[in-house]
């Protein structure tokens, strides 16, 4: 236990977490990966338990726990080796529901965040498109005004939760003439007339839903406005440091499951009368990863506890990114060959967690464009501010 971070109370959680994951997830986690989907029930029980309230208001059902409560939960979810699974949990709980917590007022957050926290309604994120990808501000799907209702049209893309979620969080421009200021967001349920949504065929994240969707003079109430029209461009822009956060927590614990895995591996296999562990080239590789995966975890508890205490971390959070995904993808190449061949097996987890690894340097921003936003930062002197 870091007691520098983390009580008695987290540690309880953490173990219950743990029996609830290997009890009534990781049963599930094959069928779910072969069949793409993650059935509706699943969703219900972490809502039973409080694990969608984490970090939620508790007037509206949530618990009102502390960051770290999040880090345990992001954390041990990587742990039962889906990575799909684990992206449609965190996607729902900190992509769409911040957006609805942080922006939605007291009737949309009765409609729709109640029930994301009791599991009863899936929700999903919908900002990147088909010809932008990381470009935000050169979003094209277009939110026109006409008296009191709003007409969307446009598409997205790399949407999680995107073909099975119960309500969207879109982002749209309200003015396309403004580039930064002509952004805006809104909430709109999953049967409405002008929606559909294609299932993208991926490398890993199997078991998640992800998808293109398109919006086809979409007509919502122009009570689905969230927050303020013209500002959706900071607020997407404060809530990335949190989804960039939340990614780098994700690559340090995969890794840490992968260097945990290899170890338990190499003290069991035998080669040349001794057992892997006993052999100088592999040790000293153990050695060289799991420090990676401190130096990585470490920051990542410090940036957590900033965030938590309520500042703005906006740079340290693409930095833990950035340096968190590049460095589980290393350490993940490197467990599969201490695996050898078996490596290589779909029976054994480092194939699937390699795949599903290989996604953390281009989702939730890609790494190159990271790299010049902590250059503007570091070498431009550029400030990045909270929405107002």
């Amino acid at each position: 236990m870091n007691s520098m971070y983390f009580t008695e109370e987290h540690e309880s959680f953490r173990q219950s977490f743990k029996e609830f994951l290997q009890k009534e997830v990781v049963p599930h986690i094959d069928k779910w990966e072969k069949e793409g989907t993650v059935e509706r029930f699943i969703w219900k029980k972490f809502g039973e338990m409080g694990y969608f309230g984490l970090n939620q208001p508790e007037e509206y059902g949530g618990l009102g726990l502390d960051l770290f409560y999040t880090v345990i939960f992001l954390e041990e979810l990587q742990k039962v080796n889906s990575g799909g699974f684990a992206a449609n949990m965190w996607a729902h709980a900190y992509l769409a529901m911040t957006h609805l917590n942080k922006e939605g007022d007291d009737r949309i957050k009765k409609e729709y965040l109640t029930p994301s926290i009791n599991g009863d309604k899936i929700g999903c994120l919908c900002i990147t498109e088909p010809f932008g990808g990381s470009d935000v501000a050169g979003m094209r799907t277009t939110a026109v005004k006409k008296g009191d209702k709003y007409v969307i049209n446009g598409s997205k893309t790399f949407i999680t939760n995107g073909v099975y979620s119960d309500y969207l969080i879109v982002a749209a421009k309200t003015n396309p003439e403004d580039k930064y200021k002509g952004m805006s967001i809104f909430v709109m349920d999953r049967d409405t007339p002008g929606i559909s949504a294609t299932k993208l065929d991926k490398l890993g994240w199997r078991a998640s839903d992800t998808a293109e969707i398109a919006f086809d003079n979409v007509e919502i109430s122009t009570e689905n406005l969230m927050g303020e029209e013209g500002k959706g461009f900071p607020y997407i822009m404060q809530h990335f440091a949190l989804e960039r956060l939340v990614m780098g927590i994700n690559a340090h614990a995969r890794a840490e499951y992968a260097v945990d895995y290899a170890v338990k591996y190499m003290e069991e296999r035998v080669a040349f009368g001794k057992s892997l562990d006993r052999f100088q080239v592999l040790r000293h590789k153990i050695a060289e990863m799991a420090s990676r995966v401190d130096m990585c975890r470490e920051y990542n508890y410090s940036i957590a506890k900033r965030l938590n205490d309520g500042q703005y971390v906006v740079k340290e959070a693409s930095m833990s990114k950035l340096l968190s995904t590049k460095m589980a993808d290393e350490v993940i190449y490197e467990a599969l060959q201490l695996l050898g061949g078996y490596g290589y097996m779909e029976e054994y987890p480092m194939a699937r967690l390699l795949r599903d690894s290989r996604l953390g340097p281009i989702g939730g921003g890609t790494s190159e464009i990271l790299k010049e936003i902590i250059a503007k930062m570091v070498i431009d002197k550029k400030e990045y501010k909270p929405a107002t």
